[in-house]
């Protein structure tokens, strides 16, 4: 069950999000060991979402009304810190009073990660889908669920870690330059993100 859970997240993996591209970003721009505490944040948020998806709590965040805030703080976060990673390609700091934005120590990109993941609870509401369907399709009872569940965050420990050693080799190629236009991209990724998910139906 582990396999599988592995083989499909990885196959979602594919789907390269924000979180990729930043962990890349990270990893170039400051180092593996930073980059590897960003992607155990984003695994551990992931696996909060699954093992609520699991619980139901979909039901509740599928409220059109508890939607709505959800997506504006979600947009509200994604655009902050979008800006924020351009604004920092021109060394600036637009939120320079709040350390979780200035700080790149492990802690800090940690929190960032926590708080970046975080910032889609929709998510639940994918995992609740996935294991609806593997429930009927499959006919999985709770523990292979489980099992199943946990397959699909190491995939994410996984690919991410591959991410961020590939982020880490290739900064040696690249001039200073060429890491501050990935600071724009990724900014313009992140605020993209965040105005699709507020537009989502």
């Amino acid at each position: 069950m582990i396999l599988r859970g592995l083989k499909f997240g990885m196959i979602l993996q594919l789907a390269v999000g924000p979180m990729c591209l930043m962990v890349f970003h990270t990893s170039a721009s400051y180092g593996l060991l930073i980059g590897l505490s960003l992607v155990l944040a984003i695994a551990i948020v992931d696996s909060i979402y699954i093992a609520l998806s699991g619980l139901g709590v979909s039901a509740i965040i599928n409220n059109n009304r508890v939607k709505l805030v959800i997506k504006l703080f979600g947009c509200m976060v994604l655009v902050l810190f979008g800006a924020n990673t351009i604004a920092g390609a021109f060394h600036i700091t637009l939120l320079p009073s709040i350390t979780l934005f200035s700080n790149i120590s492990g802690k800090g990109i940690f929190a960032q990660g926590l708080l970046l993941t975080a910032s889609n609870p929709l998510t639940i509401i994918f995992w609740s889908g996935v294991f609806s369907t593997q429930i009927i399709e499959n006919n999985y009872n709770k523990t292979q669920l489980f099992f199943f569940g946990l397959g699909c965050v190491l995939s994410t420990l996984c690919f991410l870690s591959l991410i961020a050693i590939l982020g880490t080799v290739i900064s040696g190629f690249l001039s200073q330059n060429i890491i501050d236009l990935l600071n724009i991209c990724v900014g313009i990724i992140l605020i993209y993100f965040g105005i699709r998910l507020l537009l989502k139906k």
